[in-house]
């Protein structure tokens, strides 16, 4: 049965209660036919205080429509072989799931659409790295789950010496959509334009592992992009290597704001964050250093 767009939950006929080697063996399944999880795969108990905040048309389950980007490790991609999708944002939109008593459904697509998909009624929420501005609150409500920043990515050796000082004139690979191009982008323009030279050339891509071969293959001298993303490139490939890092800050799970979910996912944020599985998938991806203390509600960046 499919859900109008003010009808944020589809109802289920069933209801189920540093990036190196670690990153190489991480993998999680995907749910079994009958919908209940596997068991390697991350899962929590419902947390009581959060369900009782659902709608009272959730309160008994349903399902959970969470967009999530394409392909790139290691914040999601592909376990090897097969379409199902593993990596921190998938683990921690099961582990949401669980402490919300509500089955899970991951709809892959491709970041820039996934705003205008909620809009339009196809997805219940985002757990996609998305930074929360104020611009994308105008549309979405917004509750902290881990912490990221962005970097660069450039040839083994970076023969231009390229870093966030030196970016001005070159060709630089972005992700549409993307926190780097609609934030960061318009700000190191104008501070090339400030100091008489020329902005950035730009180029955009659905995703990073798109930047990455336009890199490789002298079609742009660096990519901008989350730095988890850039790090697991570099582990997997000798090259390329991070020039720089920068803008280390909160990341968070986007969800309409006719939803009526909001209270709930903020409880069971709260909950799944002060949990030893939280740190569990954190851990699993050589990423302890993203987990945040706090489950802030709309709180932007930028």
């Amino acid at each position: 049965m499919n859900s109008s767009p003010h009808s944020p939950l589809r109802r289920s006929a069933s209801v189920s209660s540093t990036i190196l080697i670690a990153l190489l063996i991480a993998g999680c399944s995907a749910p079994m036919a009958d919908g209940s999880p596997k068991a390697d795969e991350p899962t929590m108990d419902p947390v009581s205080e959060a369900v009782a905040l659902l709608p009272d048309e959730l309160q008994d389950g349903g399902t959970l429509r969470v967009a999530i980007p394409t392909k790139e490790p290691p914040t999601q991609f592909y376990r090897e072989g097969t379409q199902e999708m593993t990596g921190i944002n998938p683990d921690i939109a099961r582990l949401l799931a669980g402490a919300l008593g509500l089955e899970l459904e991951i709809e892959v697509t491709t970041f820039d659409t996934i705003i205008p998909g909620m809009s339009a009624g196809r997805y219940d929420m985002t757990v996609s790295s998305m930074t929360p501005t104020e611009e994308r609150m105008e549309q979405l409500d917004f509750v902290d789950y881990v912490q990221m920043g962005s970097a660069l990515a450039v040839p083994t050796g970076n023969p231009q010496k390229i870093g966030f000082d030196g970016l001005c004139g070159t060709r630089v690979a972005v992700l549409k959509g993307s926190y780097q191009l609609t934030v960061n982008v318009p700000e190191l323009d104008d501070a090339c334009t400030a100091a008489g030279e020329d902005p950035l050339e730009l180029l955009q891509f659905q995703d990073t592992r798109q930047a990455i071969s336009a890199l490789l293959s002298d079609r742009a001298d660096v990519v901008y992009a989350d730095s988890p993303i850039l790090g697991y490139a570099v582990a997997q490939d000798s090259k390329l290597e991070v020039s720089d890092e920068n803008d280390v800050a909160p990341v968070a799970v986007g969800i309409p704001h006719d939803a009526g979910t909001l209270d709930a996912v903020a409880a069971a944020l709260a909950a799944v964050i002060a949990s030893s599985e939280y740190q569990d998938v954190l851990a699993e991806y050589g990423l302890e250093s993203m987990a945040i203390t706090e489950a802030r509600v709309n709180v932007p960046q930028g």
